[in-house]
């Protein structure tokens, strides 16, 4: 006798997802109790307070994770596909492991806060949780989901594509399998630059313009095209993060600030050339000793006849040798008690470097040396050691002009929003390629004289995989669709929160399925692995965007 599985009983399938519904509501409610809780404990007068936001960190941290698993949880219940019943399961699996890790956070905090834990308790030992997880979530279940992933023709996490994104989609992913794909390995292994002959072809195809609108010599329509980037991140970053997907990132970031600050000249001047990938463009921002405090940024921008002198250093500036223009976050006002009011940006302009050392120095005696710093992996691109020692920036290239000084911050936030949406994208697509290297290996390799798919913790590991990138990746084209319409900057903070982290997560379990073969160099899902870590750091590191953007901006909300 054949006993139905959500995958082959319709009815179960619509009765787990109608018992998820109102469970995810219940547990919104008990998410907005806590952020109001919370944003009453960390505010005086009804303001926020810095003092009582630091003494809390560790609940504002839990808090921003809650809400990333709660919104993609409620996401994908949504928008998995009803044509797919593979979708549907996954999405379900899903919003049980975050339900589950939800109320825990929300647990722990309550407790941290003195709140009232009993409905939480109640919840999590629910029937209705109890009846969820056994529709959709045992270990049988798991298994069967696992070899249907397995032996699935179609897309995993299917989203809505019009036409035009779906020729894109299948144009850029036969781009990377036929001509980035055979690089990565090479790049990657011997730590070389990204090469002219990605390079071009992608400027041939329109990479780096894919946020300029077309009247600046772009692609992007009037109020922007997220869910094109992040179409085309995907299918680059599948074959490569490094020496593909985050070529678009630099391009992203600095349009966006120019759009958001930039002179009608500056835009005039830059974003055709920009879309056209030359030059092309890295951005400076961390410094040695401040990490992720932008506030305490203290590269110095000191006028001078006709332009401004920089002088100090930069750290983890990525493509900064092969750059031809650099977007750097300068302190335009030298009384640091301004925090970010006194920072502005500078465009400075450079020529390319090959290699991983370069100095530049202009007639005038001004320098700047870059220094590639060793990496693990995201190798390809290089991030740079940069000091600067009086290199001129004429007033010409101060973005804003006279009125962008002190606003270099908010340029850079506009800037970023893009480039956060633009890294979930990427997680996605590194994701995916894993999952894909879990599934073929499975197939391939024999244990004990059977294929690995036909255990059932294999099967149960794939399942899980999916059902992660699945939510990631419905959440991340979700959030480009509130960006288009103007909206989207936590969500794209949140989305890419989740997808950093979870990227790290199947690309572990890709890697544990391969074994041995897992932690060799000729293998692609080892550099998938080490390609996934700096997901979490970069754009953002994932503590300074649960605190400083999350968090803070949940509890402000909360305020009265």
């Amino acid at each position: 006798m054949t006993i139905p599985t959500p995958l082959t009983d319709p009815a179960r399938l619509a009765s787990a997802r109608a018992l998820a519904r109102p469970l995810l509501a219940q547990l919104r409610q008990h998410f907005d109790a806590a952020v109001r809780r919370v944003a009453d404990l960390c505010a005086v007068d009804g303001r926020l307070d810095a003092g009582r936001l630091d003494d809390r960190q560790w609940v504002c941290h839990e808090l921003a994770l809650a809400c990333a698993d709660l919104l993609a949880a409620e996401t994908t219940i949504e928008q998995a596909s009803p044509a797919s019943a593979i979708d549907a399961a996954l999405a379900l699996v899903f919003a049980c492991d975050a339900i589950t890790a939800v109320v825990a956070r929300l647990q722990g905090i309550a407790l941290d806060t003195d709140d009232d834990v009993e409905g939480l308790h109640a919840l999590a030992g629910s029937a209705e949780l109890t009846r969820l997880r056994r529709a959709s979530a045992g270990a049988a279940d798991l298994a069967e989901l696992g070899r249907a992933v397995a032996a699935a023709s179609a897309e995993i996490g299917q989203v809505a594509l019009d036409e035009t994104l779906s020729m894109a989609q299948a144009s850029f992913r036969r781009f990377a399998a036929d001509v980035v794909a055979p690089l990565a390995e090479q790049i990657h292994r011997h730590d070389l630059t990204v090469p002219e002959t990605l390079l071009q072809p992608m400027r041939e195809m329109g990479v780096f313009g894919l946020s300029i609108p077309e009247c600046h010599g772009g692609s992007a329509g009037a109020g922007g095209d997220a869910l094109m980037m992040i179409t085309v991140t995907e299918a680059l970053s599948e074959a490569s993060l490094a020496a593909a997907g985050s070529l678009i990132t630099r391009p992203e970031i600095l349009s966006r600030a120019l759009l958001a600050g930039g002179t009608d000249g500056q835009k005039a001047h830059w974003l055709p050339r920009i879309a056209a990938g030359d030059p092309l463009c890295a951005i400076a921002i961390t410094e040695p000793d401040f990490g992720s405090d932008v506030a305490g940024l203290s590269l110095k921008a000191t006028r001078t006849a006709g332009g401004w002198h920089l002088n100090g250093a930069k750290t983890w500036c990525t493509f900064a040798g092969k750059a031809g223009l650099l977007m750097v976050v300068a302190r335009t006002d030298p009384d640091k008690s301004r925090g970010h009011n006194g920072l502005s940006l500078l465009l400075v302009e450079k020529p390319s470097f090959e290699g991983h050392a370069f100095e530049h120095t202009q007639a005038g005696g001004g320098r700047l040396g870059g220094r590639a710093i060793p990496t693990i992996g995201y190798r390809g691109m290089h991030s740079f050691d940069l000091t600067f020692e009086n290199l001129f920036v004429p007033d010409s290239h101060l973005v804003g002009g006279d009125a962008g000084l002190g606003q270099g911050f908010y340029y850079t936030m506009a800037g970023m929003m893009g480039g956060r949406l633009q890294t979930a994208a990427r997680a996605s697509g590194v994701m995916r390629a894993a999952l894909t290297a879990a599934i073929r290996y499975a197939h391939d390799r024999r244990v004990f004289d059977q294929p690995l798919i036909d255990y059932p913790l294999t099967r149960i590991k794939i399942a899980r995989m999916a059902a992660r990138y699945a939510a990631c990746r419905q959440l991340a084209y979700a959030v480009g669709r509130r960006m288009d319409e103007g909206g989207g900057r936590i969500e794209s903070s949140l989305v890419k929160l989740l997808a950093c982290r979870t990227a790290e997560m199947v690309t572990r379990d890709a890697q544990q399925i391969h074994g041995g073969m897992g932690y060799a160099e000729e293998t692609a899902v080892s550099r998938y692995f080490v390609d996934a870590r700096v997901l979490s750091i970069f754009e953002g590191a994932e503590e300074t965007l649960a605190l400083k953007v999350v968090a803070r901006g949940l509890l402000q909300a909360a305020l009265p």
